[in-house]
């Protein structure tokens, strides 16, 4: 008995995860996105070795930095306890970002994937269905959140390069009213697109899917973690863009400097739940005034947003002077991602490569989420300048790289 029951302690031991096998799950998760030799989190090394001073980081606007201002806010925050509802820096917060986007009520969360999350699992119960874009980051960045944790399927619909959804798609996959099936209960947007290249809905279309919705009886949730690029894209208010939607998710830390956190916005109804969710979730903070300083900064920057969005279409206008390495449409660029290609089997080398040698003259950017593509993101902390300097840079490194191949 004692071998036996020995053989299977070792059976179960080999079940349980070792931090190498830890490690090597999540090489293959980050090879399988961004491509071999592009190490999307590790930059330390190869800078180091070629003594690079300034880094100039493309690879998303979640990198940026609060400023000393944000910082001086945070540290002088006046602070309560927010689940007691008693933090008053939380609290402006909250009525700022209500009034802003144009609803009744606003909820200050973690993150925009615990923002998305909690929205869907206010609109829907368990056995629900909602209806997504197979590109949008609720169906392919954010864990299956929805299913894995509220038990809401996703019916993920083809999305057209302009981020859109076929509206005739939408209505063929609502669901009849039959005990086979579950029941349509959401459908989600995402403005901008992000694997579309940060591509803007029209509102047109928008228009168009609220009617469905409200013909079907169905909520309509906007993933809005950059609707603020789409706003100042359309020159538009926050509060119209967001006018069509029942419910919205924000994210603070995506180009307004923010350190961490998301708003969603809705009714007051819907906030009373959200709330509650947020709890189940462990999200219910303390003194979060501390944090919620610098989001009440990061929404007044949001209309500082176009700087952004010149700097991007200048990104692309330069590096379309160097047709000899790099594929790129200035035109296609909405707000403030740039997607190019390199030529690569024109010239010999690799797209994991070609980002390496980007990495090693401090220009940082990451494999995009189509094949071949590379995405740059700006933000509030590269300037016109930089992109300039990160131009001279490229062509610089990606000369080097062609003729090593030669």
């Amino acid at each position: 008995f004692f071998d036996r029951d020995m053989r299977t302690m070792s059976r179960l031991l080999r079940l349980i995860p070792t931090r190498s096998s830890i490690e090597m799950v999540r090489q293959q998760q980050q090879h399988r996105i961004f491509g071999n030799g592009c190490n999307y989190f590790s930059t330390s090394s190869a800078l180091a070795a070629n003594k690079v001073s300034t880094v100039l980081d493309f690879r998303s606007d979640t990198v940026t930095k609060p400023t000393t201002e944000m910082r001086q806010a945070m540290a002088s925050a006046e602070v309560g306890d927010d689940v007691m509802r008693e933090d008053p820096t939380v609290n402006t917060l909250e009525k700022m970002a209500a009034t802003l986007f144009g609803k009744e009520a606003a909820l200050f969360v973690a993150s925009g994937s615990m923002g998305n999350g909690i929205s869907i699992a206010t609109h829907c119960q368990r056995r629900d269905e909602l209806i997504c874009g197979e590109k949008s980051h609720i169906f392919n960045y954010e864990v299956g959140n929805s299913s894995s944790l509220f038990g809401v399927t996703m019916y993920p619909l083809q999305n057209g390069s302009d981020g859109t959804i076929s509206i005739d798609k939408i209505a063929q996959a609502i669901r009849p009213v039959d005990v086979h099936c579950t029941h349509t209960r959401l459908v989600c947007l995402e403005n901008t697109q992000n694997i579309c290249g940060g591509t803007v809905l029209p509102m047109d279309y928008v228009n168009s899917v609220r009617t469905l919705c409200d013909s079907h009886g169905i909520s309509l949730h906007l993933d809005g973690a950059r609707v603020g690029n789409a706003a100042v894209y359309l020159n538009m208010s926050p509060a119209d863009v967001v006018r069509p939607f029942d419910s919205v998710n924000v994210c603070l830390s995506k180009g307004l400097g923010a350190p961490v956190g998301s708003i969603i916005a809705g009714s007051e109804e819907f906030i009373n739940t959200a709330r509650h969710i947020r709890k189940l979730l462990g999200g219910g903070m303390r003194q979060a005034g501390v944090l919620a300083a610098a989001g009440i900064m990061a929404l007044d920057h949001l209309p500082n947003l176009k700087y952004d969005h010149d700097n991007a279409i200048r990104l692309a206008t330069n590096l379309a002077t160097l047709p000899e390495h790099i594929v790129v449409d200035p035109s296609s660029v909405q707000t403030n991602m740039v997607m190019f290609e390199f030529n690569s089997e024109k010239l010999g080398y690799t797209m994991e490569e070609g980002i390496m040698a980007l990495k090693k003259v401090g220009v940082l950017v990451g494999g995009a989420y189509q094949p071949g593509m590379i995405r740059a993101v700006l933000h509030r902390d590269i300037s016109r300048s930089d992109v300039d300097d990160a131009c001279e840079r490229i062509k610089s490194a990606l000369d080097a790289l062609a003729s090593s191949k030669n």
